[in-house]
């Protein structure tokens, strides 16, 4: 097979975001099917330029092979939504919130409550679907815009995710830019804080603007939550056993585990004699609310396995497309000319940034849009002589926190799937992750925290290691 020349991949990728994004956005199709429509395309030009069925296969095989680990994740924090509301934590959690929260500052609560529950589990898609799913509810019995509620609890998990030592993209993109992790923290506040100070003003801007709703409808949802859900103090082991797992360092999958467990004794505690069948049934189908109470029963009504198929079934063919690109060299292919010619730092930071946008856009997975862009751009950034802590910075900036706002990506999905609010309605409003990219370009342009390999800050030379150290 002849290597695949500039031209082609671009042509490729291009004809690739227009089905993509004319299907899901033009047409309001679910992902699903353009792209599998992307799939088929790619695989009949790849049979008509003679490679082997395989080496697409293989390339099949790769890209699926990283999702194994997320997809049972997935699963059992389906699983963990179900328990916990039959459990009464969520339900818990909402009528506490509604005790503490007032409706006009409710936005930017939601914000930071979900920026210090990511901070402390590093999990974004654990703090979405526990903290985050009832907060959800509190925003929908509060009258406030579902879109305008997904996105601060987004904007807060993408937030806690990216500065948390325990996050997993976190650890990732300082290992593949070769930076400490500590010091790759403490270099991103750059360009995280501005973008939390922004994200955090124009939420209690819209806030304030939120009408919200009547005491007594409050009132009447409490009431109904109280009635139908064991509503105790007990409701908080879960929760604090989260916590626990991420200071001990415990794994997600264990932490989850250990989690449902709890859940279901609370549930056998509360009723003793409720049946292993159905058990069964809530842990496969999710929970079912039966309160009388439509908006509440619309609310509980989630979990379970078979709520997270759809997701899964995304995951699975967005990394397999994904795995043919990488295995036939067509992003490797798209960027290299660029990546050559690229000299000054703002060109570079931007074109990184880019990449890593590029990459969520092209194979949905939020790992391999800070891994290709990482591998690809070290070289240049090493070339002009930026420190490793630059990179790092700019491959989170452009890369996981932007999977969730791409309504085929694996987060993206993932949110849309828990929350029930489509991406493309929630994306206005996930401000950190629109900030974060801004921030990082000013960043690259203007000098300001970009750090260089010799010790230079701001465009100028550190000379001793006194004034070294007050600079970092």
């Amino acid at each position: 097979m002849k290597k695949i020349s500039f031209n082609e991949s671009i042509t490729i990728l291009v004809i690739m975001l227009v089905i993509l994004g004319g299907g899901v956005i033009g047409f309001g199709l679910s992902p699903q099917v353009p792209v599998l429509t992307v799939i088929g395309l790619l695989m009949a030009w790849l049979a008509f330029r003679k490679v082997s069925w395989k080496d697409i296969t293989d390339g099949i095989t790769e890209g699926i092979s990283t999702a194994i680990v997320p997809i049972f994740i997935f699963l059992l924090i389906g699983s963990l939504i179900a328990v916990w509301i039959k459990a009464g934590i969520i339900p818990s959690l909402m009528v506490l919130g509604f005790h503490l929260i007032s409706a006009k500052f409710f936005v930017p609560s939601v914000f930071i409550v979900c920026s210090l529950v990511g901070l402390a589990i590093g999990s974004g898609f654990t703090t979405v679907s526990t903290v985050g799913l009832a907060l959800f509810g509190m925003g929908a019995t509060l009258g406030v815009n579902p879109a305008l509620t997904a996105g601060a609890i987004i904007s807060g998990a993408v937030f806690g995710d990216k500065m948390s030592p325990l996050s997993d993209s976190t650890n990732l993109a300082s290992a593949v830019a070769g930076s400490d992790l500590f010091a790759h923290i403490k270099n991103m506040m750059w360009t995280t804080i501005p973008a939390f100070i922004v994200s955090l003003i124009v939420f209690a801007i819209l806030g304030f603007t939120n009408q919200g709703t009547s005491m007594a409808s409050i009132a009447k949802t409490s009431a109904v939550l109280t009635s139908h859900f064991n509503v105790s103090w007990w409701a908080a082991l879960p929760i604090i056993l989260m916590f626990v797992c991420a200071w001990r360092k415990v794994p997600a999958i264990p932490t989850l585990f250990l989690n449902i467990f709890v859940s279901i004794v609370m549930i056998f505690v509360e009723t003793p004699r409720f049946a292993v069948s159905k058990l069964a049934t809530l842990i496969e189908s999710g929970f079912v609310a039966h309160t009388g109470n439509k908006a509440v029963d619309a609310l509980l009504s989630r979990g379970g396995i078979s709520s997270m198929m759809g997701t899964v079934s995304l995951i699975v063919m967005t990394l397999a497309l994904g795995g043919i690109l990488m295995h036939q060299g067509i992003i490797e292919s798209a960027m290299k000319p660029l990546i050559d010619r690229l000299q000054k730092p703002g060109r570079l930071v931007t074109a990184t940034i880019l990449a890593g946008i590029g990459v969520n856009l092209f194979v949905g997975e939020q790992y391999l849009s800070v891994i290709l862009p990482g591998n690809a751009f070290r070289p240049a950034f090493k070339r002009i002589g930026l420190s490793p802590l630059a990179l790092s910075r700019v491959l989170e900036d452009g890369g996981s926190v932007i999977n969730y706002l791409i309504p085929w990506g694996v987060a993206g999905s993932f949110v849309a799937s828990t929350l029930g609010v489509p991406v493309l309605h929630f994306l206005p409003f996930t401000l950190f992750s629109l900030l974060s990219p801004i921030f990082s370009i000013l960043s690259g342009f203007t000098g300001v925290g970009l750090k260089w390999a010799d010790g230079r800050q701001h465009g100028r030379t550190v000379k001793d290691s006194t004034e070294k150290a007050v600079l970092d």
